[in-house]
């Protein structure tokens, strides 16, 4: 999915979080897609497959600093094109065909 269609796609699903609570961005994104699909967090695809959630926890941990601005990653997981952003926003988007890449880049 492009940038372009993104922007113009209507969100399946946009979750708030609290970047600077216990529960980090990555296990959010799996109970946020579980919530969605209706499903336990235990039988999704492990996130890792999609991106590194180590990565991403310590991106959004940076992020949150004053000084560090606005910051949004993109990446494909179980159908969706999943956006975490810098100010404790997680929207999903459906539709996503292509498998896991882990690299956050159309194809």
């Amino acid at each position: 999915m492009s940038f372009e269609e993104r922007a113009e796609s209507t969100p399946t699903s946009v979750v708030t979080f609290d970047p600077t609570a216990e529960e980090s961005p990555s296990q959010r994104v799996v109970t946020s897609v579980a919530a969605t699909l209706e499903a336990d967090p235990g039988s999704l695809t492990p996130l890792y497959d999609a991106i590194d959630p180590d990565a991403l926890d310590a991106l959004f941990s940076h992020a949150t600093r004053e000084s560090a601005g606005h910051h949004e990653l993109w990446f494909p997981y179980e159908g969706f094109d999943v956006c975490v952003d810098s100010h404790g926003t997680i929207t999903l988007l459906s539709g996503h065909t292509d498998s896991p890449s882990g690299d956050g880049l159309d194809r």
